[in-house]
């Protein structure tokens, strides 16, 4: 039963960032950028969740607060930071993604400061099972990003929308002769993986109610690595590589000896499966034009 209750959790931990991933992974694919700053927004929609739960009490409300600031904050940075650096050099704008995030944690001091604050979101006490005990928060976490899951791979699939998101990902410039609005197909993807980070933020303070301006910091890396390994550009692979981290993360931290070396095993395990299939589990090789 223990065991069974360690795989949950990590099915449970997984999942959210499999959600952080998947904003990763769907920039990356679209706009062959990696944002940096996408971490600090699941911080922004902490505070946001914070501030409604002050004034309302009410964590629907919250969640919704913040899925609406993180969309309009996710349009508000590809407009202003990355839109004018379109063509300039990867490293530019990787530079930029870099001084996003740090601006993010930084104005979120300034602004609440830099004792942590505590976000009772909802306490909705475990689930027995028999001898199996779960905390109920688990399951909602891991059935809504399943549900979420589901909902992106249909709406990339069949939707107008999603089939300009994958004709601009594969080649740019032939969608732009086509007549696709590249730049707004691109502001989309901001927006929709910013909503995203809301909901991951949402998780997070279920799961651990204490926020600071560095709580999407770790585990937007973390998120990041998921990608990676699941295959970055791959909605699937944003979904394998987050639950493979989530669950290795919860079986690490339940073995004493090993759970202080937990960040370390991640990691390893990133440059493992990247050295026997640098594109990923997920990922497929991409031809380059000359």
């Amino acid at each position: 039963m223990e065991f069974i209750e360690t795989l949950i959790s990590g099915l449970s931990i997984g999942s959210t960032y499999a959600m952080i991933a998947l904003g990763y992974t769907m920039v990356y694919g679209i706009a062959k950028m990696l944002n940096f700053a996408h971490g600090d927004v699941i911080m922004v929609g902490g505070y946001m969740i914070f501030l409604t739960m002050t004034a309302l009490g009410n964590p629907v409300v919250g969640l919704v607060a913040a899925i609406i600031f993180c969309t309009l904050l996710g349009i508000t940075i590809e407009k202003v930071a990355y839109k004018p650096l379109r063509g300039a050099s990867p490293l530019a704008v990787l530079i930029t993604a870099i001084g996003m995030s740090y601006l993010l944690q930084s104005m979120a001091q300034m602004i609440f400061g830099s004792a942590p604050k505590m976000v009772i979101v909802a306490d909705f006490g475990n689930l027995k099972l028999g001898s199996l005990s779960v905390p109920v928060y688990t399951l909602i976490t891991l059935g809504c990003s399943v549900v979420i899951m589901v909902i992106l791979s249909l709406f990339v699939k069949y939707t107008k929308v999603g089939r300009a998101m994958i004709a601009v990902s594969e080649d740019r410039g032939a969608a732009q002769l086509m007549g696709i609005n590249v730049n707004g197909i691109i502001t989309i993807t901001f927006a929709i993986g910013s909503a995203l980070a809301a909901f991951a933020g949402f998780f997070m303070l279920m799961k651990s109610p204490s926020l600071s301006n560095t709580l999407g910091a770790m585990p937007g890396i973390k998120a990041f690595t998921a990608a990676v390994i699941g295959g970055i550009g791959s909605i699937p692979g944003a979904m394998v590589g987050g639950i493979l981290m989530g669950v290795v993360e919860a079986f690490s931290l339940h073995v004493p000896a090993v759970a202080p070396y937990t960040d370390a095993i991640e990691f390893i395990i990133l440059i493992v499966i990247l050295l026997v299939k640098p594109t990923g589990i997920l990922g497929k090789v991409r031809r380059e034009k000359v």
